[in-house]
Formats: C-alpha cells, structure tokens, sequence
C-alpha cells in the first residue's frame, strides 16, 4: 500500500509514537496483549491469543498461535522476521518463546515492560491474565511489569486520514447490505422470513461489497423483531430463528469490516404497517436521533449531550423509553466501548466529562425501547467529529419503514 492509497496509515510512524511515549515513561519494551492494540500496531487480524512486542527502538515482533502465524504474517506490514508462531512445544509456547525474545535484547539489564490490564466489559478486550503476568514475571529476568495501555489509548484516539477512510469505506458496504434487506422484505417477501435469515441476506450483501467479517461480537448482525426490540435498557440482540409476523417492528443492525475499519448501522421498520401509537413512538425515536446528530461536535462531552437530549425526551413525554446514553467508542477491530481514556470517576468506563476533539470517531448509539408496548428501536452509525458539526458515515435513510 503505497501513500496514494486513500487507506494508508504509516504504521512505522504509530511504531515511533509508542516508543517515544515509552521513553518517556522510562519502558523498555511495551508488550501489548489487546485486539486493539494487534490492529493498530499490526494492521492484520488476530483472532487467536496475540501478543506484540515493542521494543524501544526498532521494529516491533508479532506472537500468535501457530496455526495462524503464516496467514498473519503474509499480510502484516511487519516483515516475516519479526513474526513468530507459539505451539505447546518444549520453548516454543507463548510464555517461553517472548520472554527468551526479550531476555535476548535486554542482555541481562533490568527492564522495565509496560503491559495492558484492566477491565472491560467487551468479552474480547486481550488484558493479560494473572497467570501470563505471573509467568512473565518470573520468565524475563530482572524486569518490572507497569500497566501502560494508556500509551496505545492516548494515541489511536484521534484518527487519521487512512483509518476514518476505512470507516467510510465500511459504511458504504453496511449500506449496501441494509438495501440487500429492504429489497428482500418489500412487497410481502417478509413472509415467513426469519431474524436468522435476515442476518444472512444483510451478510451476504455486505460479504459481496468487500467486507471481511461481521465483526461485532453480539452475534454478528444483530435482528429483533416483535417484542425482542423493546427489551428493557437492550442494546444486544443476536438474531434467533423467529419468524417475522404481521404488525411486528423490526430492528435490523449491521456489521461489516474493511481493512479493520468497522461499519455498524441500525435500521428500523414496522411490518405490514403502524398503528398510531406505534408511530407516536417511531415519531420521538427519529426526532432525537436528528437532534442528537445535529449536536455533536468537538468541544462537548458525553455528559452535555445526554443531559440536553434527555430534556428533549423528557419535553416530549418519552423519556421514560430512552436509555439515557447516546455513544459508544470505537476505533480499529477490538477497540468498542469505551470513549478517551480510562481517567473518569468509574475506572474503565467512559468518562462521562470526557471533552470531545476533531476527528474522534464514535458511534452514535441510541435505544428506544417500551418494553409493554412491545416496541422499540435501535440507531448506530459511525461518526467523525469536527469543530462545528459531525459527519455521518452510514448514508442510509433515517426513518422507520413500513413494509406491505
């Protein structure tokens, strides 16, 4: 990939960032054990445990399970000298084989090794695991291991040309797939047509498009239709094989992957049509999606924006059916959840003062849901953030459709 490619990123240069910040920490090597750290130093996929060392000059060495080290390194940047495969081999599992790696470089000096910990509510996160922080340790001679995450943290949260054009790139396919669906339900093809099935078509689409994966690890593609989208405070819905039925709302939110950037959009729909009440709420659903687009922006937080959109609820009459959250981060594949840095009142939770900058990526996220009424409605899209504005990466429609 050459720098004419509109989805360059200089990854040697992220490389140079994390030492610097290393040095500055006095670190030695970082050893990053994260998906989201495997993406942005990487720039490949790593679903098998991995680990990537970083020294503090020079290139960084990528650890994975055998089975995969050829694939990861064919199409890593790093070159093929720098990535190894571990097996329960005698020297060659993952503990062994990075700490021989590091012992080597350190020739016996005591160093100092930052490392990722902490918590997370995303079941893929990578932290390292008492037993590796144990046995590295006791593995790599003379060495002090420090939590430093915020160093990859710090530096991935602004994005630059190359990552927001995967965005877009990911986005285009998600909406591709979303009139892949529309065009499968219209005109009475909904009939006997099951979540399950829906997420298929969605994928198959988005799968056509270019997209690798349907990375989102809530089951892919996520339908509800009928009472399953107004679960209380549910912003998860893996598809099941339930039919679609007359009068049902559905809830079609999809995923797709370009180049570890990350497309994720909601759409909505009513089958066979709405009955008033059930486009009273459809009616609030789309007025504080449109406002809360038309308020974000660099320079406020999560906790502005909240505050002002629940007031609009609140005006309305549906407060009660919003979950009073309007956000999710996201970055390269295995960075979701949370936004900025681990540095507000409740550790590894988004900071609810964190102050927005340009060219933040986030998802806007919003759940509606009247879990009495069997009723509700989800909104996702990747947003870029700017000084006056924010930019919508998904293009598709934003309403609530009634399918004949």
């Amino acid at each position: 990939m050459t720098q004419t490619d509109p989805y360059f990123i200089n990854f040697p240069s992220r490389i140079q960032g994390i030492q610097e910040k290393m040095a500055a920490q006095n670190i030695d090597f970082y050893l990053g054990s994260r998906l989201r750290t495997l993406s942005w130093v990487s720039d490949v996929f790593c679903p098998w445990r991995s680990f990537v060392v970083i020294p503090a000059q020079g290139m960084p060495a990528l650890f994975s399970f055998v089975i995969d080290a050829a694939r990861i390194a064919d199409e890593t940047w790093i070159d093929e000298d720098h990535v190894f495969g571990f097996a329960p081999m005698g020297g060659q599992d993952q503990i062994e084989q990075i700490a021989d790696y590091i012992n080597d470089l350190a020739r016996g000096k005591k160093v100092r090794i930052g490392i990722e910990s902490g918590m997370s509510n995303y079941l893929p996160e990578g932290n390292i695991t008492q037993y590796e922080y144990e046995k590295y340790s006791a593995a790599i001679a003379n060495c002090e291991l420090v939590n430093a995450h915020t160093i990859i943290d710090s530096l991935a949260m602004i994005k630059d040309e190359g990552t927001i054009n995967r965005f877009k790139e990911a986005s285009r396919i998600v909406d591709i797939g979303h009139e892949a669906v529309y065009d499968a339900l219209k005109d009475g093809g909904w009939k006997g047509m099951t979540e399950t099935e829906i997420g298929g078509l969605a994928g198959y689409a988005m799968r056509k498009a270019g997209s690798e994966f349907e990375w989102s690890f809530t089951g892919g593609n996520e339908i509800a239709s009928g009472y399953r989208t107004g679960y209380t405070g549910g912003a998860c819905t893996p598809a099941t094989r339930r039919e679609l039925h007359l009068g049902d709302p559905l809830m079609v939110d999809i995923h797709s992957m370009y180049k570890l950037g990350l497309g994720d959009h909601s759409h909505n729909y009513f089958i066979g049509g709405a009955t008033d009440r059930q486009r009273w709420h459809a009616d609030n659903f789309l007025k504080i999606v449109t406002q809360t687009l038309a308020t974000y922006r660099a320079g406020i937080s999560p906790c502005d924006l909240a505050e002002k959109m629940m007031d609009l609820a609140e005006a309305g009459g549906f407060s009660d059916y919003m979950v009073p959250g309007f956000e999710h981060g996201i970055g390269m594949m295995g960075d979701e959840w949370r936004i900025g840095l681990n540095d507000g009142p409740f550790p590894y939770w988004t900071n609810p003062e964190h102050i927005y900058q340009e060219n933040e990526v986030l998802i806007c996220a919003m759940q509606y849901a009247c879990p009495e009424e069997e009723i509700g409605f989800r909104y996702e899209n990747p947003i870029v953030l700017h000084q006056d504005r924010c930019e919508a990466l998904s293009k598709f429609r934003l309403s609530v459709d009634d399918i004949d």
